[in-house]
């Protein structure tokens, strides 16, 4: 099943920029000036959560009406999820584990999955589907950078973008590791800031984000 999670564009995405922004918009109509604020500050790829009502709908909107954005969605459990976030102009798609159903909608699609795994069996069941880059989420949990490090050497080839926990202050060491590509984080869009409409302040901590090295 070697080729099956389509790694190519996915990768593309996830070596495109150190952090990918992980969103839960509350309001669709945030969804335009959020998406074209991060892209301004260096991060064009952005994972919308289906943690939301309105979260279809602002994927629908942020694919459509910002062309610089690769929208991507995030927290797809089913078969439904992957069609209505795929249907809506998803170019890739996250979620936090891996099911056979999963995989069967993925192989369907020309949209690529990135799913989640942390335990080394959840890890070898994946990479036995074709699957070499993770999510690995809970991060922090789960047991942080460290337990990442330590997975590297006995399940070489598999590559991470760990989410859950990370912020600008531990995203480094993340980084730092050679099974990690890039990082999930919600710190660059605070709820706070999102409803407050302060589009120029997330574009600064977009664009701090974008200079983190790998």
């Amino acid at each position: 099943m070697k080729g099956a999670q389509k790694t190519e564009p996915l990768l593309k995405v996830m070596e495109g920029q150190p952090v990918i922004p992980v969103l839960k918009i509350d309001r669709a109509e945030d969804a335009v000036p959020l998406a074209r604020a991060l892209a301004k500050g260096g991060l064009p790829a952005i994972e919308i959560t289906l943690r939301t009502p309105a979260a279809i709908e602002a994927i629908r909107r942020a694919a459509t009406e910002v062309p610089e954005a690769i929208v991507g969605a995030g927290t797809i459990l089913d078969a439904d999820h992957f069609a209505q976030a795929a249907e809506a102009g998803a170019k890739f798609i996250v979620s936090p584990g891996l099911t056979p159903q999963l995989i069967e909608a993925a192989a369907a699609s020309e949209v690529p999955l990135l799913p989640g795994a942390i335990t080394p069996s959840e890890i070898i069941a994946a990479r036995q589907a074709g699957y070499s880059l993770l999510k690995f989420f809970p991060a922090e949990q789960a047991g942080g950078a460290g337990f990442l490090k330590a997975l590297s050497s006995p399940l070489a080839g598999i590559r991470f973008c760990p989410t859950g926990g990370i912020s600008a202050k531990n995203a480094a060491e993340y980084l730092s590791l050679p099974n990690v590509v890039c990082v999930g984080g919600s710190w660059i869009a605070p709820d706070a800031l999102v409803k407050g409409g302060k589009w120029d302040e997330i574009a600064a901590l977009a664009r701090e984000a974008a200079s983190l090295k790998r």
